[in-house]
């Protein structure tokens, strides 16, 4: 069996993936934290939107699985609390006011207990504000990545599952049989700039597909990373700037007590 456990690399996150996080600080606006309020930064990776929303709300705690960027985050932020937990299985003896995820829910593949843990710790009429990878999502890089797998007979590798990206109909039905009222929900095109000129679609496997290449040999891996580059330039190389081919979907919901 492959190990699909994503090592994450803070640094090149941080100098080559910062859109992450920069696009997620327009999400801010719709969580609009408020001074009396407690807030969960749901996979807060290096931290910094969860110290944007601190600026704001009583209190702000940040958790994500990877322990490299939770190290990260407590280095850069040392006033916020951030800890090591699994968005599908932690639970809180506070609860929240609200619940904020961002580019995090899409490598959760045990959505339904995401969703539930989600609803266990907020307060009643608590709300959530997601964005994360919709279907359809990065699907030009990830075909021609499994492609060129499965053309040098890496069958296994070419057939990893590694995210979930479901249509907006999908997650909006299990929010609310969780107990979740759907206030807005939305699936749009994000095409996303890379960083780097001359490399950014292999930048981008490096930092976020590297499962895939776990058991391929050495040799093969920049040859791979090259083919699938070149093979996506007519639609990713666009006034030679490179773009990830995102899909995102955007919701806000709230907790529904259940009533008679």
């Amino acid at each position: 069996m492959i190990d699909t456990t994503t090592k994450w690399k803070p640094e090149l996150y941080n100098e080559k993936h910062s859109f992450v996080y920069q696009y997620g600080e327009s999400l801010i606006k719709l969580l609009d934290p408020k001074g009396n309020q407690r807030i969960l930064d749901l996979g807060c990776g290096s931290g910094q939107l969860t110290s944007k929303i601190n600026e704001f709300a009583k209190e702000t705690i940040g958790i994500d699985k990877s322990v490299e960027m939770i190290a990260d985050a407590k280095s850069k932020f040392p006033e916020i609390e951030f800890q090591v937990m699994d968005a599908s299985n932690f639970l809180f003896n506070e609860k929240f006011d609200s619940i904020f995820s961002n580019a995090t829910l899409h490598w959760v593949k045990d959505f339904r207990n995401a969703i539930k843990c989600m609803y266990e710790n907020l307060n009643s009429n608590g709300k959530i504000v997601l964005e994360f990878g919709g279907k359809g999502n990065v699907q030009t890089i990830v075909n021609e990545l499994r492609n060129a797998l499965r053309l040098r007979g890496y069958e296994n590798q070419s057939n990893l599952d590694l995210w979930y990206f479901p249509s907006i109909g999908d997650y909006c039905t299990e929010l609310e049989s969780a107990g979740f009222r759907v206030l807005s929900a939305e699936h749009y095109d994000r095409p996303t700039e890379l960083a780097d000129e001359e490399s950014g679609i292999k930048d981008w496997i490096s930092m976020f597909a590297e499962s895939f290449f776990v058991g391929v040999l050495e040799k093969h891996i920049e040859e791979i990373k090259n083919e699938v580059q070149e093979l996506i330039k007519d639609k990713c190389l666009i006034n030679n700037k490179w773009y990830a081919d995102y899909k995102r979907i955007r919701i806000v919901a709230v907790k529904e007590e259940n009533v008679c």
